[in-house]
């Protein structure tokens, strides 16, 4: 069973760097593996997604540039390169995966299955 769980979170500096990463708790890596982040008050929106076959990867348009989203094959681990960050990318960082193609950050409920999260504060 797949079953994610982040790490990586911190509290960090504007401009300062994270790298978060995810496993996907099983052998098998899922065709698509995405993150996700809530911010208080805020809906959870989609980041970045990969294919992990092909490393294709698509980015929102809010971190493009700055947020860089890549798969380990080898050892089975998704990462997030957060670069630059923002008190505005404080949120609530969560790994999603799902095995259905193609990839894409909508709609979120296509993703099946979720890790607990893993929280970043940037403060300014």
């Amino acid at each position: 069973e797949v079953r994610p769980v982040e790490s990586g979170g911190g509290s960090v500096q504007a401009g300062e760097s994270l790298t978060l990463s995810c496993t996907p708790g099983e052998e098998y890596s899922p065709n698509c593996m995405s993150w996700f982040r809530q911010g208080p008050g805020k809906e959870r929106e989609g980041v970045a997604w990969i294919r992990t076959a092909t490393g294709d990867t698509g980015v929102a348009a809010s971190v493009e540039g700055r947020f860089t989203i890549s798969h380990d094959s080898d050892r089975n681990i998704l990462f997030l390169r957060m670069n630059s960050l923002r008190p505005e990318d404080t949120a609530m960082y969560y790994c999603a995966a799902d095995f259905r193609l193609p990839c894409s950050l909508s709609p979120k409920g296509r993703y099946n299955y979720w890790g607990q999260g893993t929280q970043v504060t940037v403060s300014s």
